[in-house]
């Protein structure tokens, strides 16, 4: 069962105008998760992420991001645009065409560890993580 409190909404990966979108409380009296969707207003449905049952949220282009992941962009305040998310779609179907099963991909001055083979990002650094680290377990890397 998917624990909707802990993802709350998707502020994470679409840029919001502010006022535009009630923030859930934490103590559970907000806004259902439908709800906060719902008050997205002019956004197109194909750009605004769903649940799947594995507990991933899932854009419409197919892209999935794993909990872990969610978690690193809200405490390292990362967002993706819409745009970002189509150019990551791309991205990982460059590296699966070349064969790739994880890849690093360097976008906006972050960076996503990919799992290609499921299309799902696993992780998420902005640059100040990047320093001085070494990444392990990847075959392949794509710049953006």
């Amino acid at each position: 069962m998917v624990d909707l409190k802990k993802i709350q909404t998707l502020d994470q990966l679409i840029p919001q105008q502010p006022g535009k979108v009630k923030q859930p409380a934490l103590d559970g009296t907000g806004p259902s998760f439908k709800e906060t969707l719902d008050n997205l207003g002019g956004m197109k449905p194909q750009n605004v992420g769903q649940i799947n049952p594995q507990g991933l949220v899932k854009p419409a282009d197919g892209v999935k991001f794993s909990n872990h992941a969610i978690e690193r962009m809200k405490t390292r305040g990362i967002s993706y645009s819409p745009e970002d998310i189509t150019k990551l779609s791309d991205a990982i179907s460059r590296a699966a065409a070349k064969g790739s099963k994880d890849s690093l991909v360097l976008m906006n001055d972050s960076a996503l560890i990919v799992s290609v083979k499921n299309n799902t990002v696993v992780t998420v650094m902005d640059k100040n993580a990047l320093k001085e680290n070494v990444f392990t377990n990847i075959d392949s890397t794509v710049v953006l």
